[in-house]
């Protein structure tokens, strides 16, 4: 929308650079063109003011396919009024003079056009194509149709309108054929992702079985070598006894034979020693057999007295040694000495 100043009675407008602006004064033509700058004044000025840049027009309405089934199609169309004299005098692009707003709803009326002329392009495909195909194929066909529809429009060219570009976003059924149409491929997914459980379950369990077969494998392994080893330890216990007894056997065989070596060198040693005191003995005795007796005696005294302890003195009676010494004379005159 143009920018309309006041100043004293007069008019100022100033349009933008995507807007074509037609001024008449009294009929005349006094500007015409794009981004206009000018003074007038309301009460002689015929103003319009004619958008030229690409516009985006969205549009939703429905369709029966060839099945009977409602459908909603979305769809945008891209136009450009490439002619804006000629669309000014097709519609009404006419301003107020005062505020620059439009005096009627020409984009309004574009709209309708394109939108039914879409419409009736989309139903006659639609009409034809049943539900699957539409839902597969039918937005190309749609586009394709569409497009070559608006181009051959007569009524675009002659109100000066181009259609720059058509799409079709969507094509959708209602929401209970919708969710119907889905089930089939919903349920074709959870019976994979069934499969995919399934088999991961499996894969577990075999891993599992896996696993415990091997450590049932570890633990009689390991059982088969706890009785190698008891069976060594056993071997082992048996031979050390064996080389115990061995060992002790020999050790006992060398003391017996020691101790009787011992013996027999105690016993040998003992006769020598007795032979010897015998002989000795024999000696003593032929020696004190061929000694007069008073020798003897002296001897005998000599080691009772050797035997005796010490006597410092020694108090006889009278009678006691009286006795004594008549014993000593009876001896003396006994042994003729």
């Amino acid at each position: 929308m143009a920018d309309i100043t006041r100043r004293f009675g007069w008019r100022h407008l100033r349009s933008a650079p995507t807007a074509h602006i037609s001024h008449h004064k009294r009929g005349t033509l006094a500007h015409d063109g794009q981004g206009l700058s000018f003074w007038y004044r309301s009460l002689t000025a015929a103003l319009s003011e004619v958008p030229v840049d690409d516009r985006e027009l969205a549009m939703a309405f429905h369709a029966r396919t060839a099945d009977f089934q409602d459908v909603t199609v979305q769809a945008t169309v891209t136009y450009r009024i490439s002619d804006p004299a000629e669309a000014a005098n097709r519609l009404d692009f006419s301003v107020d003079p005062d505020t620059g707003s439009w005096r009627g709803a020409p984009l309004e009326q574009i709209a309708t056009l394109l939108t039914e002329t879409a419409q009736q392009h989309t139903l006659d495909v639609l009409a034809r194509t049943p539900l699957a195909s539409a839902l597969v194929d039918g937005v190309a066909s749609v586009r394709e149709r569409v497009a070559t529809g608006l181009a051959a429009e007569p009524r675009l060219p002659a109100t000066g309108i181009d259609v720059v570009a058509v799409r079709v976003v969507a094509i959708r059924p209602e929401a209970e054929v919708e969710r119907a149409l889905r089930t089939p491929a919903r349920e074709q997914i959870q019976q994979e992702a069934d499969r995919a459980t399934y088999e991961r379950r499996a894969v577990a369990v075999e891993r599992e079985r896996a696993i415990a077969e091997n450590e049932l494998a570890s633990q009689i392994e390991l059982a088969r070598r706890e009785e190698q080893l008891v069976d060594q330890r056993g071997t082992n216990a048996r031979r050390e006894a064996e080389e115990k007894a061995a060992a002790d056997g020999v050790r006992s065989e060398a003391d017996a034979a020691r101790t009787v070596r011992l013996a027999r060198a105690e016993a040998e040693a003992a006769r020598e020693t007795g032979a010897a005191r015998a002989e000795a003995q024999a000696a003593w005795l032929r020696v004190h057999a061929e000694v007069d007796p008073s020798t003897l005696h002296a001897l005998a005294a000599t080691r009772l007295a050797e035997n005796v302890p010490r006597i410092e003195s020694l108090t006889l009676s009278p009678d006691v040694l009286t006795g004594l010494l008549a014993k000593l004379g009876r001896a003396d005159g006994g042994t003729g000495a």
